[in-house]
């Protein structure tokens, strides 16, 4: 139970005895509990702790980049890209090393150096 005492303008709470189930008294609540609650600041510091639990991960860095290929150059009709240098078989001709071929790397390949933890003020963590 929270009531206003008349001699304070902090909510007062009750204080049970450990011995039996009895209200022993009442205590002002600390000043801390009576300043509102910022839900930027929470939504701050738990998104950015969240962060601290990540793991780095990544592509391997020549995946996609193992054909022996080679571009055909202009005046074929075809795009430039490089071209797999297979005969025989259903790959030669196929386009390769670019993000937009099949097999091949994907744009921009994702690095384990990425900034992947956060560090938060104490004071904010403290706030939250």
């Amino acid at each position: 139970f929270i009531g206003f005492s008349k001699m304070s303008a902090r909510p007062t709470v009750n204080v049970y005895s450990a011995a039996e189930d009895k209200i022993a008294g009442t205590v002002p609540l600390p000043a801390v509990f009576t300043s509102p609650i910022r839900n930027d600041i929470v939504q701050f510091v738990h998104t950015n702790m969240a962060k601290n639990s990540r793991q780095a991960y990544a592509v391997n860095r020549l995946s996609g980049m193992k054909h022996s290929a080679e571009s055909w150059g202009t005046g074929r009709a075809v795009a430039r890209i490089p071209r797999v240098s297979a005969s025989g078989t259903s790959a030669g001709a196929m386009g390769a090393f670019g993000n937009q071929c099949r097999n091949g790397r994907m744009f921009a390949p994702t690095k384990t150096f990425r900034r992947w933890h956060r560090r938060i003020n104490l004071h904010q963590k403290r706030f939250a």
